[in-house]
């Protein structure tokens, strides 16, 4: 016995697919989605590279095929190249619930990265595993916003986690070389933004070496230039200030 299967049905699993609202009535084109980004941006010309099939749908997880009437009296036309490049232009990017998650589960990693990267256990100076910051953001329940990058979002995640464990931004260490003439009014205001300073050496020009919180490279870089006029010079060293050695702590 055969089995039918209604010809207005096209089953498509995995796929990200734009989504458009036009004449009262919803249509769906199943996407491959870096392909969509790019066929925005003007990198991608050919369609089919960007369609995994030129079918319009009402429904694309479902597999439902929208009516041709439909079609022509919401876009004036029956041609789905025309038709799919509007929904292509104008139309909201979806992705599937599998996909999705994976991209979740992708961004997770790259945050806990992020903060492995950036940290330290202040007391040790040692950094902390990818693995350890992903249990510990498991253990604070976060979750990861669509809507915000992994680097802002790791930002965040540093905060919250400084109240369940020992974590902090890893210093840079910076080298200063200021004018004798100014050398010791700059250095008044650099004071409050210095975590340590490690060495002062002041003879025809003060040369600092210090470390500071990485928040605050900015300010400082600001103020050396406006302070000096240009004349002062400001090196970074290293971006991380961590013991040496193999040895993270899990």
């Amino acid at each position: 016995m055969s089995i039918f299967t209604p010809t207005n049905q096209i089953r498509l699993t995995n796929v990200a697919y734009v989504r458009m609202k036009k004449g009262g009535k919803r249509f769906e084109i199943a996407c491959y989605k870096n392909k969509v980004m790019s066929w925005r941006s003007g990198a991608e010309k050919d369609l089919d590279e960007v369609l995994q099939t030129s079918t319009v749908f009402i429904n694309v997880s479902k597999g439902q095929v929208a009516k041709k009437e439909d079609l022509s009296k919401a876009f004036g036309t029956d041609d789905l190249t025309e038709i799919c490049k509007q929904i292509l232009a104008k139309g909201e990017l979806q992705v599937s619930d599998k996909e999705r998650q994976s991209q979740l589960e992708t961004s997770f990693r790259d945050i806990a990265t992020i903060v492995a990267e950036k940290c330290v256990n202040p007391e040790t100076k040692r950094p902390y595993t990818v693995n350890l910051i992903e249990r510990a953001m498991k253990d604070i329940h976060y979750s990861v916003k669509a809507n915000k990058s992994t680097k802002q979002q790791a930002l965040e995640v540093i905060r919250q986690l400084k109240e369940s464990i020992q974590i902090q931004r890893a210093h840079m260490r910076l080298r200063f070389i200021l004018p004798a003439k100014d050398g010791k009014r700059i250095k008044e205001k650099l004071k409050p933004l210095l975590k340590v300073v490690e060495s002062e050496d002041f003879d025809d020009q003060l040369e600092m070496v210090g470390l500071i919180d990485p928040g605050c490279f900015r300010e400082i870089d600001e103020l050396v230039r406006c302070e000096t006029k240009g004349k002062g010079t400001l090196e970074v060293l290293s971006l991380k200030d961590v013991e040496e050695g193999d040895e993270k702590l899990e």
